[in-house]
């Protein structure tokens, strides 16, 4: 049986305050990290009576690792390994959507698995950065990659730190303000004339208007929302 996912906006970055997108890789704001504090206390209090978390996958960013290892010591500190996985990383090219080198990363993060990162991390403008491309193709496949590989996976729940426009324009067409989430199983369906399986998310009723801590928008917008067209070269 496929796991449920826990998926997690970071908590608010420097980026956010003022709207300073060329700031580089932003950590976590002061604010972001008390409400660290109140993500923890949501989630941790259902862990692991209503989930079982075996795993935390991050994208690549000084944001969602800090906040996963704020948020979740509890469960690092009992042994659940926390993965970083380049296919979670935002949708835009600007600066602060754009990760580290990965030896600047392993430095300052010993506590996370960066060998499963793709090796073209940063790279999302060159024609081999192409799968990280901000247009719809290229964000639509690495959802449904990234998704494909937690539904084989053997634990029962997973939670992943990610971003709000890849979260709701790549995989659920939910909103997510800073540091909340949302609870999902996997729900298939065969996607119209292409004849393949397009997965989708089925998010618990618990989470399904603003979010766990109802801090998050109620409108829904179709998966792919206004994201440039284009292909992944």
């Amino acid at each position: 049986m496929a796991p449920t996912l826990i998926l997690v906006r970071h908590a608010q970055a420097l980026h956010n305050v003022n709207y300073n997108y060329t700031l580089m890789d932003p950590v976590l704001s002061d604010l972001g990290v008390s409400q660290c504090d109140d993500l923890s206390k949501s989630l941790l209090s259902k862990i692991p009576h209503e989930l079982d978390v075996g795993l935390i996958v991050v994208s690549p960013m000084r944001r969602t690792i800090q906040t996963a290892l704020l948020a979740f010591a509890p469960l690092i500190e009992k042994g659940v390994p926390v993965v970083a996985d380049a296919r979670w990383q935002e949708n835009s090219a600007a600066r602060c959507d754009t990760g580290s080198p990965l030896a600047t990363l392993m430095a300052e993060f010993p506590q996370v698995d960066f060998s499963q990162v793709d090796p073209v991390w940063p790279d999302k403008t060159t024609a081999a950065g192409a799968a990280y491309a901000y247009n719809r193709n290229a964000i639509l496949t690495r959802g449904q990659s990234a998704l494909r590989d937690l539904a084989a996976r053997p634990e029962k729940a997973i939670i992943v730190v990610s971003h709000s426009s890849f979260l709701r324009q790549g995989l659920t067409g939910r909103w997510f303000m800073n540091a909340d989430y949302r609870i999902f199983d996997f729900e298939e369906r065969t996607a119209g004339e292409s004849d393949e399986d397009f997965i989708l998310l089925k998010q618990w009723e618990s989470t399904l208007t603003t979010g766990g801590l109802g801090w998050s928008k109620e409108e829904v917008v179709p998966i792919g929302h206004e994201l440039p067209e284009g292909m992944a070269r």
